[in-house]
């Protein structure tokens, strides 16, 4: 029996995601994910089985949009919705948007951040799949959902390349479903 669809892209994340030491600031280890987007075979493993939590037991897509935070997000989740026949919407950091924005503020490790969606770019009742490359401290992914359910649509699920296990951004995520392709 062949690999699953998460095993080849956990395959694809620990041959090509790069760590760099000290950057942005000393003590931290940077996962450089460029390598795996630069390679074809691996950037389709990682989308098809991000597109997995957006998809029923039988395979059918549950979602009726994607979302993705910036700015990784983004080239993560819009193939994501594509696989899923879904429509992508970004969610951005304050005052990049053109249009009428809901906003969320909340705190991070070093400040405080805000991030805005289109308040028309998700319809009431829409299901949504949140998309990034990292959970970590889980404020921009509850952030997000807040900016989802402010348009009356449904967060129903999580996808991550990986996830800082030590940092327990799970806890503030909540009852929301978390797909992690790989737990660091």
């Amino acid at each position: 029996m062949g690999a699953t669809r998460a095993q080849v892209a956990r395959e694809a994340l620990d041959r090509l995601v790069v760590d760099v030491p000290d950057f942005p600031e000393p003590g931290v280890v940077f996962k450089d994910i460029t390598p795996l987007l630069a390679d074809h075979d691996g950037l389709t493993a990682v989308v098809q089985a991000l597109a997995d939590a957006g998809r029923d037991a039988d395979g059918a897509t549950v979602v009726d949009k994607v979302v993705g935070m910036e700015a990784r997000g983004f080239i993560l989740g819009a193939p994501v919705a594509l696989a899923l026949g879904a429509g992508f919407v970004p969610v951005r950091k304050a005052g990049k948007l053109p249009r009428e924005a809901h906003a969320v503020s909340y705190a991070l490790e070093y400040g405080e951040a805000t991030l805005e969606l289109h308040r028309d770019a998700i319809a009431p009742g829409e299901r949504v799949l949140l998309v990034d490359d990292v959970l970590a401290t889980g404020g921009t992914v509850k952030a997000a959902g807040e900016l989802v359910a402010a348009c009356g649509g449904t967060p129903v699920a999580v996808a991550v390349l990986m996830e800082l296990g030590f940092l327990d951004g799970r806890a503030v995520v909540g009852d929301l479903p978390v797909h992690s392709l790989a737990v660091i």
